[in-house]
């Protein structure tokens, strides 16, 4: 993966990197996880300001996956906003035509199974984004959660067989 802070790069050309390469996908992950699409656009320039406070320690540490980074910032960014109490009055049936047409590009059954990701507890519906949806390695996915490697394994084969039997229109509790 091509890492977008090279040295001689201003702060503000790596957080320009980033928003011109990841703002549409961290833009999905934060609607996924809120299930509005104000919320979500929000969530989604709040990982970037986040971002861009700690640039400084991104390139102290030298984060190997940038976009892995992001997406923590921004699971977290969605951790904090269901927290609140407008959360509590939030319709959680989710409605994926929400999001701009340019973003939900995908097939009718890709449609029906991103709804019922989005049915997921949060728990196994962060694992399936970051791993199946985002491209993320197990390590990574738990790099990303602050989750153990086990736990990671655990929750996708779990969420596997939640999305089998919702699929195939059987109940299965979490």
């Amino acid at each position: 993966m091509e890492h977008a802070a090279v040295p001689g790069m201003t702060p503000e050309q790596i957080l320009q990197t980033w928003i011109d390469r990841y703002a549409a996908t961290i833009l999905k992950t934060c609607f996924v996880c809120l299930s509005d699409r104000a919320q979500a656009e929000d969530a989604t320039q709040d990982t970037f300001i986040k971002a861009w406070r700690h640039l400084a320690d991104f390139q102290r540490k030298g984060v190997a996956n940038e976009k892995a980074w992001l997406l923590k910032i921004a699971i977290n960014t969605c951790r904090d906003y269901r927290r609140t109490a407008w959360f509590r009055h939030v319709d959680a049936r989710t409605a994926l035509e929400d999001l701009p047409q340019r973003l939900m590009e995908a097939e009718a059954e890709d449609h029906d199974l991103m709804l019922t990701v989005c049915g997921l507890p949060d728990r196994y519906k962060q694992v399936v984004l970051l791993y199946y949806y985002h491209g993320l390695t197990e390590q990574e996915t738990a790099d990303s959660l602050g989750l153990s490697l086990a736990t990671v394994s655990r929750r996708l084969r779990k969420a596997e067989a939640l999305l089998r039997a919702a699929l195939e229109g059987g109940e299965q509790d979490a």
